[in-house]
């Protein structure tokens, strides 16, 4: 009786449906696409917009977000970090490797009479399709105003469907020793068993460690700021955030501590506490 008990629960188990999951998404550093005499001082911009469209996009509860340093990280361990432009190929490559289904790229362009025009899309990794395509024009400095545009595009347009997890890629796991905030509490636990299985940190990540499965991490959802911020402090915040990556923690907190002094950004704020901390 018992027996046959538990056949009838294996078969009702495998039965069931399979359960539905956020949709991971990684938004890449965009292309400076500039022309004219100054195209040479928005290099490294894609970066800081990176960062703000991830830190925006983190308030929608419908999706996962991976966090800048995880796709970072990616980038130094394939020696992509000064490729340029990330063709399609490379990005579904780099999504499947770090376990999301979409991967956002985009592209910044001034084009020196104080216009810009910002460009983005969605790939859908496990299709190989592009999804969404979105261009914003600007003639004010307003970056962060531009950047909250995007995000609301994406987030409204893009609807993007609950995956199974049978659908869903291994995600990649966070190299060891890499910062992660967990966006729910179930996310937390799950986060806080990958560490207790996790080796020591090490000082670099490796091939083995971008190929093992774990759970995928999303970004905290930050405050958004207020008022405007303009083109040469972004510029400043992209800086901060190529010496951040490079290792130079010093460098990295003084151009933060410019940043704050020019606009109140909670992301660069969160870095300088993080860093001086104790």
């Amino acid at each position: 009786m018992r027996r046959i008990a538990l056949v009838a629960l294996a078969a009702v188990a495998f039965a069931a449906p399979a359960q539905a999951q956020k949709p991971v998404i990684a938004v890449l550093p965009f292309d400076n696409n500039s022309i004219g005499k100054d195209r040479a001082d928005f290099d490294g911009i894609g970066r800081g917009m990176a960062d703000m469209l991830i830190t925006d996009m983190a308030g929608n509860a419908s999706i996962t977000v991976v966090e800048r340093e995880r796709i970072q990280a990616l980038l130094t361990e394939q020696n992509l970090v000064k490729s340029g432009t990330i063709d399609p190929q490379t990005a579904i490559k780099l999504g499947k490797m770090i376990g999301a289904q979409y991967m956002i790229t985009g592209g910044f362009m001034s084009d020196g009479r104080g216009t810009y025009i910002l460009t983005a899309r969605a790939i859908n990794v496990e299709k190989s399709t592009i999804v969404n395509p979105v261009r914003l024009t600007s003639k004010g400095d307003d970056v962060l105003g531009l950047m909250s545009q995007l995000s609301n595009r994406l987030n409204s347009e893009m609807k993007l469907p609950a995956l199974q997890v049978g659908e869903a890629s291994a995600p990649a796991a966070l190299p060891a020793g890499q910062p992660s905030h967990a966006a729910a509490p179930a996310q937390a636990k799950a986060d806080e068993h990958a560490h207790a299985e996790a080796k020591p940190a090490a000082a670099a990540p490796t091939r083995a460690a971008a190929a093992a499965p774990a759970p995928a991490r999303q970004v905290a959802a930050a405050e958004k700021p207020k008022g405007k911020m303009d083109m040469r402090t972004a510029l400043l915040y992209s800086k901060a955030l190529e010496e951040d990556d490079a290792g130079n923690r010093a460098k990295a907190v003084e151009l933060y501590r410019q940043v704050v002094a020019r606009f109140p950004l909670p992301a660069a704020q969160a870095k300088i506490d993080r860093y001086t901390r104790g």
